[in-house]
């Protein structure tokens, strides 16, 4: 029997150039995992996080299509950003300093 759901082209488009996106990322960083956060009528944000410790971000109109975007990508995706998967995060000293301007209001 044949799958009755109807695709629509234009989601399958999206999720595709994100896929793109992701796979490129992923290239350039010897690898990649990602985790998806939803951000409500926003849409979805997929955080990525290469081999090398490089982290980098890309929004998806819904979280079906950026869960679409991950799976052409092929990446292990992560339910939650902790543990294991936040240590691999390499943070310099633009994010340490970005972090302390945050903390005291700037």
């Amino acid at each position: 029997m044949a799958d009755t759901q109807q695709v629509d082209p234009k989601a399958e488009q999206k999720a595709a150039r994100l896929a793109k996106q992701i796979g490129g990322f992923a290239t350039a960083h010897g690898g990649a995992e990602g985790q998806v956060a939803y951000l409500g009528q926003r849409g979805a944000r997929i955080v990525l996080v290469g081999e090398d410790g490089a982290w980098g971000d890309v929004f998806a109109p819904s979280v079906d299509i950026a869960g679409r975007a991950l799976e052409k990508a092929g990446i292990t995706v992560h339910e939650d950003f902790d543990g294991e998967f936040a240590a691999k995060v390499t943070t310099g000293p633009y994010e340490w300093k970005r972090m302390a301007g945050i903390q005291v209001g700037g």
